[in-house]
């Protein structure tokens, strides 16, 4: 009783303060996998583009006080995603290979806690070289979750991790479709199925599997009509079935929501669609600013809000990326030339060249 109720308040407490993030990923019928996300945060992170060459060296560290010898990895793939440009070291939350191998971190506070590492072991790394090392190291789901079971993932107040600690969770997801779910909860790490191709914040994921249980009844298909006594009543409009789905945005609600979406639109037919559908479920859980909010140490109101989104071809290895400011024209970005370059680059997301609209509207002919 007393461990349930301890997890009860840690889960109120780390819903209210989660920031807020959403990952899907889908197939489409010709066999194209298509990964997106959101990334909410409630200040600047200074997010970066940034392009990671095949043969980058990784410098993989134990805590310091162990006395153990880095070790350096030298990357076999090329790698573009997003960095923290105020984390030290260039972090990845976010990205995808020249393989098909796509990765999104997501924040996992009050249920993170990373692996121990001791003066026996031989491969380790902070968590943060992990996307770096992940992305640049393997191809597919099937090899990442061999090499898990022999690497130690740690991190401590030593670590520069800039504001917020570094209490991330990890989804995974390969061209093939297959998908994973890396947590490391009390010092262990748990690798999950991805069976829902859903991941948002705390709590676990596990946690977010039995919760959707409770919305079974959730339905595509409303009822259209009912006899009550002598009256006919009929619907008010389309749409009733899903009557009683969490709108909020909390994690747990924008799992729920996700994951129905997601298992019940339709197939799409190839990547062009399948990008769309992905698109248009992030919609569902994107957050203007202003909607989210909860008080600062100084008294003062702060906003959660959707700071970037990122839709990821794993096919055809493009990407679709859009700021803030810039939710009507996604930059599409074909990544053959980045995955050629023989050097790192790094952009900031807010200052790519996105498309941009027209200032007047376009008059069409009767």
């Amino acid at each position: 009783m007393k461990r349930l109720l301890a997890t009860t308040l840690a889960l109120l407490a780390t819903v209210n303060m989660s920031l807020a993030c959403t990952a899907v990923d889908l197939v489409a019928k010709d066999g194209s996998v298509v990964a997106g996300r959101t990334m909410e945060w409630a200040f600047d992170m200074k997010w970066q583009l940034v392009s990671q060459p095949k043969g980058t060296e990784l410098t993989l560290v134990a805590p310091a006080a162990l006395d153990l010898p880095a070790h350096k990895v030298t990357t076999k793939y090329p790698v573009v995603g997003v960095n923290a440009g105020i984390i030290p070291g260039g972090a990845l939350l976010d990205g995808q290979n020249s393989e098909g191998l796509s990765m999104s971190g997501n924040f996992l506070p009050g249920f993170t806690q990373y692996q121990t590492v001791t003066k026996d072991d031989k491969e380790y790394q902070t968590v943060l070289t992990f996307g770096s090392w992940a992305l640049g190291s393997f191809a597919t789901v099937a090899e990442l979750r061999a090499a898990l079971k022999t690497m130690k993932v740690w991190a401590d107040d030593t670590l520069a991790t800039g504001p917020t600690p570094a209490t991330i969770h990890f989804v995974f997801v390969d061209r093939s479709g297959a998908g994973i779910v890396v947590e490391y909860v009390g010092g262990e790490v748990q690798i999950h199925d991805n069976v829902a191709h859903v991941l948002t914040n705390a709590p676990t994921y596990d946690w977010h599997l039995n919760n959707v249980r409770n919305y079974l009844s959730l339905s595509t298909v409303g009822v259209s009509s009912r006899e009550v006594a002598d009256v006919n009543v009929t619907e008010l409009g389309q749409g009733g079935g899903m009557l009683g789905m969490p709108g909020d945005y909390t994690p747990p609600s924008r799992f729920v929501r996700a994951t129905v979406l997601r298992h019940n639109a339709t197939q799409p037919e190839d990547v062009g669609a399948a990008a769309q559908t992905v698109a248009h479920i992030l919609n569902n859980v994107d957050i203007p600013i202003g909607i989210a909010q909860f008080h600062q140490k100084d008294g003062t109101l702060g906003s959660d809000y959707t700071q970037w989104i990122v839709v990821k071809d794993l096919t055809n290895n493009k990407l679709m990326i859009a700021d803030y400011d810039n939710r009507l024209n996604y930059l599409t970005i074909d990544l053959a030339p980045l995955f050629a370059q023989t050097k790192p680059a790094a952009r900031l997301v807010t200052e790519l060249p996105y498309p941009k609209t027209s200032a007047g509207a376009e008059v069409l002919a009767p």
